[in-house]
């Protein structure tokens, strides 16, 4: 669709059609992930039209503009495929930055955090290394949300004795691709006594009994996230998703950690 541009007309005409017909304060873009520099430059090409043409409906209808946002890549470098950071700054009027699915049983052969907010080693993937690639590339980071899970991914430890971040595994548990809703975890974590750990430097949460092990986001971790996003001047956070919480335990914890900043949108998809 990207590619061409009677395609990506048609596309944004009808997005703003469907926007004003269900009464949408705006639109949320997610394209997971452009994976070359022509796919870049044609999501540039593209958010630069759907801005003009949200500003030109707008005037013409004498309505107020609607809002442009979308879902990217947690930095701006995907695997050495930059995003277009200018027409994302200058044609969004913010981006959820997918800060999760660091690790996970379908591509991680040991546990690790799926959402890590940092990497002590500065090697690997983390929240904070996604914030700042964003804006040291020139994104405002009031147009940056920070985004967590409210679900973890279950491996199958190959030795119950070896229960920690990075320990070796034969697969996923519990599930087919090892994903289990927060709710759910705190039901495992109860049923099974499961023994649970909060990890300060990562800022994450996991859990194990027998082999099964559970890495997620807890209230502590989520406090945290939200507290750094504040911390950092960014527009807000948003969760994925919150249908999977256990009775809005986290998003409740997530709205008292953000209740002095008076001024700055909560997003939660």
């Amino acid at each position: 669709m990207a590619s061409n541009p009677t395609s990506r007309k048609s596309f944004i005409d009808s997005s703003i059609r469907l926007a004003r017909s269900n009464g949408f304060h705006g639109l949320d873009l997610d394209w997971e992930y452009p994976s070359s520099a022509t796919e870049m430059s044609n999501f540039g090409t593209l958010l630069r039209e759907w801005r003009s043409a949200v500003v030109a409906e707008a005037s013409s209808s004498g309505r107020q503009r609607l809002l442009l946002a979308a879902a990217v890549f947690y930095s701006n470098n995907y695997y050495s495929v930059l995003y277009p950071v200018q027409a994302v700054a200058d044609s969004l009027d913010w981006v959820n930055l997918m800060a999760y699915d660091f690790y996970g049983p379908g591509w991680s052969r040991v546990t690790g955090p799926p959402a890590a907010l940092y990497d002590p080693s500065n090697a690997g993937p983390s929240g904070d290394a996604g914030v700042r690639s964003w804006t040291q590339a020139g994104l405002p980071a009031k147009k940056a949300v920070l985004g967590f899970p409210y679900y973890g991914y279950a491996w199958r430890l190959s030795n119950a004795n070896s229960h920690s971040y990075y320990a070796p595994t034969t697969g996923p548990a519990i599930s087919a691709d090892g994903s289990i809703g927060y709710g759910q975890i705190r039901k495992f974590i109860v049923d099974n006594r499961a023994t649970t750990v909060y990890n300060s430097s990562v800022v994450g949460d996991y859990c194990y009994a027998g082999t099964t092990w559970i890495g997620y986001d807890d209230n502590q971790s989520i406090v945290t996230k939200v507290r750094y996003a504040k911390q950092r001047g960014l527009l807000g956070y948003f969760s994925w998703h919150v249908g999977a919480d256990d009775n809005s335990g986290l998003s409740r914890a997530a709205t008292r950690a953000w209740d002095a900043a008076a001024t700055t949108r909560t997003i939660q998809k």
